[in-house]
């Protein structure tokens, strides 16, 4: 057998001398590389767990704060608590960009590594070949065609030699992508992927947040009325059957020694009906909270996070002070390049203060993206405002309310940050200044600490503390592959007012609704329509009266707790290294039934 030098050599030669002039040449390629002899397995289950122990990378677009990464995260630590009983463990992080955000999560035991060009969607150069795949017409046999299918393979011959280099360089012999191979954000990085982990034996559990069709399908298998899908453009070439051949192989591919893990059931069962992937291949893996999230905590912390936010927020100064709506628009171009934290106001210099009593703080923990339909949340402050709400705010003068988004605005969606905005002005020009002048937009882009904590003997912000400065926290995505912030929401106690997404038997079964009621998650469902009456009060008193809301809190820490522990994802990621040497033994006896 050969060492992972020696096939990596092979690899190279093969892509070198095998050029292609459009999409049906690539496919003969992966036999050629799948003849490439692997190093042998270890003979045993803790020798292999050893040896993967030695060498496991992550690999994904970029690293940041949201969801994706911090579901990383936790992988990352549960694979180090099983290595820990037999190796020291060497975990590498594989990506096209790593956001100054991810410091705050990645370890610094931890080893990164940057791979230019393989980022995804409008960050792959620029949206250039994402457009041309998906937005762009590429007709079969077409110079186009031809064009795109030459550019994508020089691309990935590049990437596979740079991401096969690292692999043998550092011994990686355990690698798990994350959404690489499931949802088509850099088809250059799938091909090289591909390439590497079949070259060099890799052991693949190949993670699976979203794929291309969830959200998405065919025109012609739309229903007459029915409104178009998020991932539709994902078929846009679909008549091209040389390319869309290829694609459909590729995400996600049924490797020699790949698991596939998915996130929910329905995702799962349409690998294995649809797809004709092997049962004993295909994984669902829940989420986890931190113990940390269940630990009792007082106004004083509340008050602290709170405080530090603030900070944040205003870049170290003592007074947070607003930037008009009207100015942040004028600079929204500039903004998006920087996005420093800041908050929005009806005008320029207002004062919120976040540590005050009776502030009514309200979090959206995502980035901006339309799926998200953050503008909603703006929608129900102003139907509050104009309804139950408006007398008791009067009441109060000091009362203030802020709509908090903890992530950043990705490039490519600007758009749906204009949205929000909108909905925003829509506010201030409907209701009287008296009331306009207490509502806020803040944006902290990620951030969890600031230069001015060392000075103030301030510790970082993290995930936990950040739930706790909410009131409420808002939800009201239209879709989601699994639906995180109402499982952490839960563990702190913190009442969610979501939307009931699709697919909806991923959020029924993150609530859990075929279990007993005391399995439930407690929440408001955010309503799809206007907002009723009933829902209306029932919010208001959520949010004007927190207090009555102890024995929700209760309850459903309880759930998330008995649901979603960390020991649970554990034994399921035991059970996945398991299964993996398994399915490398077959497939190093020559068995045909896993290839």
């Amino acid at each position: 057998m050969t060492n992972l030098n020696d096939s990596l050599g092979d690899l190279i030669v093969i892509l070198d001398d095998n050029p292609i002039s459009d999409w049906g040449d690539i496919p003969p390629i992966f036999s050629k590389i799948q003849a490439i002899q692997h190093e042998p397995l270890p003979v045993s289950l803790n020798q292999y767990l050893k040896t993967i122990g030695n060498g496991t990378a992550f690999l994904t677009f970029e690293f940041g704060i949201d969801g994706v990464s911090i579901e990383i995260l936790k992988y990352a630590r549960v694979l180090e608590s099983i290595y820990d009983q037999c190796t020291d463990a060497r975990l590498h992080f594989i990506a096209g960009d790593f956001a100054p955000q991810a410091d705050m999560i990645l370890k610094s035991r931890w080893s990164k590594y940057q791979i230019k060009g393989t980022n995804g969607w409008a960050k792959w150069d620029g949206g250039r070949w994402f457009n041309a795949l998906f937005f762009e017409d590429m007709v079969t046999g077409s110079q186009r065609s031809s064009e795109v299918a030459i550019n994508i393979y020089r691309q990935a011959k590049i990437i596979a030699k740079k991401l096969g280099d690292y692999i043998a360089t550092n011994e990686i012999k355990l690698l798990i992508p994350v959404n690489v191979a499931s949802n088509p954000g850099n088809m250059s990085l799938t091909l090289a992927l591909v390439f590497v982990t079949e070259a060099l034996g890799t052991i693949v559990i190949n993670s699976n947040h979203d794929y291309f069709w969830d959200g998405g399908k065919p025109a012609g298998e739309r229903k007459a009325g029915e409104e178009p899908g998020m991932r539709d453009h994902f078929f846009h070439n679909i008549d091209n059957l040389p390319f869309y051949s290829l694609f459909s192989q590729l995400y996600p591919w049924n490797g020699r020694r790949w698991l596939q893990v998915n996130i929910n059931n329905r995702q799962s069962e349409r690998l294995i009906k649809e797809y004709g992937f092997q049962e004993d291949k295909v994984f669902k893996i829940n989420t986890c909270v931190r113990e940390e999230l269940f630990e009792d905590y007082r106004p004083d912390d509340v008050r602290s996070a709170r405080l530090r936010m603030g900070y944040i927020l205003s870049d170290g100064a003592p007074e947070l002070r607003s930037i008009s709506l009207k100015e942040h628009q004028s600079n929204l171009q500039v903004w998006m390049g920087e996005q420093h934290p800041r908050v929005i106001g009806a005008r320029n210099g207002l004062i919120l203060d976040p540590t005050a009593a009776n502030i009514i703080y309200l979090l959206q923990p995502t980035r901006v993206i339309a799926r998200k339909r953050i503008e909603k949340g703006v929608e129900l402050i102003h139907s509050l405002l104009n309804g139950p709400m408006r007398k008791p705010i009067l009441q109060e003068p000091n009362q203030q309310i802020v709509l908090h988004i903890t992530g950043p605005t990705p490039v490519e969606h600007q758009s749906d940050l204009e949205v929000i905005l909108q909905a925003y002005q829509d506010l201030i020009e409907d209701l009287p200044e008296s009331i306009s002048d207490r509502v806020f937009l803040a944006f902290s882009g990620g951030r969890e600490s600031h230069p001015s904590f060392s000075e103030r003997g301030f510790t970082n912000l993290n995930i936990i503390e950040i739930y706790r400065m909410a009131t409420a926290i808002l939800f009201p995505s239209e879709s989601e592959g699994r639906g995180l912030p109402i499982i952490e929401s839960g563990a702190v106690g913190i009442p969610i007012i979501c939307s009931r997404y699709q697919p909806e038997e991923v959020f029924a079964d993150v609530i859990g609704e075929e279990l007993p009621e005391d399995q439930q998650i407690r929440y408001f469902l955010f309503p799809e329509g206007d907002f009723s009456d009933d829902f209306l009060e029932q919010v208001a008193n959520v949010l004007l009266r927190p207090e009555h809301m102890a024995s929700w809190r209760k309850h459903n820490r309880q759930v998330i707790r008995s649901r979603f522990s960390e020991a649970a994802l554990r034994d399921k990621f035991q059970a996945l290294l398991n299964r993996s040497y398994q399915i490398a033994s077959r497939s190093e006896s020559g068995d045909p039934t896993i290839i």
